[in-house]
Protein backbone atom coordinates (compact mmCIF):
# COMPACT_ATOMS: atom_id res chain seq x y z
CA UNK A 1 0.00 0.00 0.00
CA UNK A 2 1.57 3.09 -0.85
CA UNK A 3 0.93 6.07 1.35
CA UNK A 4 -0.07 9.59 0.82
CA UNK A 5 2.39 12.01 0.71
CA UNK A 6 1.42 15.64 2.53
CA UNK A 7 2.37 18.94 1.63
CA UNK A 8 2.49 20.91 5.20
CA UNK A 9 -1.03 22.71 4.04
CA UNK A 10 -2.21 19.01 3.16
CA UNK A 11 -1.23 17.68 7.05
CA UNK A 12 -2.44 21.64 8.62
CA UNK A 13 -6.29 20.98 6.86
CA UNK A 14 -6.37 17.34 8.67
CA UNK A 15 -5.83 18.71 11.98
CA UNK A 16 -9.05 19.64 13.27
CA UNK A 17 -9.82 15.58 12.83
CA UNK A 18 -6.62 14.52 13.82
CA UNK A 19 -6.38 16.32 17.21
CA UNK A 20 -10.01 15.36 18.20
CA UNK A 21 -8.62 11.91 17.75
CA UNK A 22 -5.11 12.60 19.51
CA UNK A 23 -7.30 13.99 22.25
CA UNK A 24 -9.25 10.83 22.62
CA UNK A 25 -6.25 8.62 22.57
CA UNK A 26 -4.06 10.56 25.29
CA UNK A 27 -7.62 10.27 27.70
CA UNK A 28 -7.76 6.48 27.11
CA UNK A 29 -3.87 5.72 27.35
CA UNK A 30 -4.37 7.41 30.21
CA UNK A 31 -7.32 5.18 31.93
CA UNK A 32 -5.12 2.49 30.49
CA UNK A 33 -1.86 3.94 32.29
CA UNK A 34 -4.13 4.11 35.46
CA UNK A 35 -5.85 0.77 35.59
CA UNK A 36 -2.67 -1.52 34.69
CA UNK A 37 -1.81 -1.53 37.89
CA UNK A 38 -4.99 -3.11 38.86
CA UNK A 39 -5.28 -5.42 36.37
CA UNK A 40 -5.48 -8.60 38.27
CA UNK A 41 -8.94 -7.15 40.05
CA UNK A 42 -12.36 -8.28 38.90
CA UNK A 43 -13.46 -7.13 35.86
CA UNK A 44 -10.26 -4.70 35.35
CA UNK A 45 -9.12 -7.14 32.85
CA UNK A 46 -12.32 -6.66 30.26
CA UNK A 47 -12.13 -3.28 31.27
CA UNK A 48 -8.18 -3.00 29.92
CA UNK A 49 -9.19 -5.12 26.86
CA UNK A 50 -11.87 -2.33 25.77
CA UNK A 51 -9.44 0.03 26.37
CA UNK A 52 -7.39 -1.19 24.02
CA UNK A 53 -9.49 -1.81 21.43
CA UNK A 54 -10.13 1.48 21.58
CA UNK A 55 -6.65 2.50 21.57
CA UNK A 56 -6.21 0.25 18.16
CA UNK A 57 -9.17 1.64 16.37
CA UNK A 58 -8.39 5.52 17.19
CA UNK A 59 -4.85 4.43 15.47
CA UNK A 60 -6.63 2.48 12.46
CA UNK A 61 -8.20 5.91 12.26
CA UNK A 62 -5.03 8.13 11.83
CA UNK A 63 -3.83 5.28 9.85
CA UNK A 64 -6.71 5.88 7.36
CA UNK A 65 -5.81 9.27 7.35
CA UNK A 66 -2.67 8.61 6.06
CA UNK A 67 -0.74 9.98 9.25
CA UNK A 68 0.78 7.67 12.36
CA UNK A 69 0.47 7.60 15.97
CA UNK A 70 3.90 7.81 17.80
CA UNK A 71 3.30 8.58 21.27
CA UNK A 72 3.12 5.00 23.25
CA UNK A 73 3.37 6.76 26.31
CA UNK A 74 0.14 8.91 25.85
CA UNK A 75 1.57 12.38 26.65
CA UNK A 76 2.66 14.22 23.66
CA UNK A 77 0.58 13.19 21.18
CA UNK A 78 2.92 13.09 18.35
CA UNK A 79 1.64 12.31 14.65
CA UNK A 80 3.80 12.14 11.74
CA UNK A 81 2.81 12.53 8.28
CA UNK A 82 4.74 11.30 5.44
CA UNK A 83 6.41 14.19 3.04
CA UNK A 84 8.92 14.72 0.58
CA UNK A 85 11.27 17.97 1.07
CA UNK A 86 13.72 18.99 -1.23
CA UNK A 87 13.15 15.39 -2.72
CA UNK A 88 14.08 13.60 -0.07
CA UNK A 89 11.62 11.32 2.04
CA UNK A 90 10.44 12.92 5.45
CA UNK A 91 8.00 12.81 8.39
CA UNK A 92 5.74 15.89 8.91
CA UNK A 93 5.77 16.17 12.89
CA UNK A 94 3.42 17.59 14.86
CA UNK A 95 2.70 17.45 18.66
CA UNK A 96 -0.58 18.04 20.38
CA UNK A 97 0.29 20.84 21.82
CA UNK A 98 1.35 22.89 18.60
CA UNK A 99 -1.61 24.88 16.39
CA UNK A 100 -0.29 23.53 13.37
CA UNK A 101 2.33 21.07 11.78
CA UNK A 102 5.55 23.31 11.53
CA UNK A 103 8.39 20.42 11.83
CA UNK A 104 9.66 17.35 9.83
CA UNK A 105 12.37 15.18 10.81
CA UNK A 106 14.22 12.23 8.77
CA UNK A 107 12.77 8.93 8.97
CA UNK A 108 15.85 7.68 11.19
CA UNK A 109 16.07 11.39 12.71
CA UNK A 110 12.71 11.04 15.13
CA UNK A 111 11.16 13.56 17.07
CA UNK A 112 15.09 14.72 18.71
CA UNK A 113 15.81 15.50 15.29
CA UNK A 114 13.32 17.67 14.49
CA UNK A 115 13.87 20.97 11.93
CA UNK A 116 11.31 23.82 11.47
CA UNK A 117 9.78 22.92 7.63
CA UNK A 118 11.81 25.74 5.45
CA UNK A 119 9.19 29.03 5.11
CA UNK A 120 8.50 29.04 1.80
CA UNK A 121 6.77 25.90 2.09
CA UNK A 122 4.52 27.11 4.96
CA UNK A 123 3.50 29.81 2.93
CA UNK A 124 0.12 27.83 1.43
CA UNK A 125 -0.62 26.77 5.01
CA UNK A 126 -3.29 28.11 6.33
CA UNK A 127 -2.05 29.89 10.22
CA UNK A 128 1.07 30.43 8.79
CA UNK A 129 1.78 26.55 10.15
Amino acid sequence: MVKHSFTPAEATRTLPLVKRIVRDLIALGGELRDLAPHQREEGVAAQIRQLETEIKDLVLELERIGCTYKDWGFEAGLVDFPSEIDGEPVLLCWRSDEDGVGFYHTYDGGFAGRTPIPAELLEHCPDGA
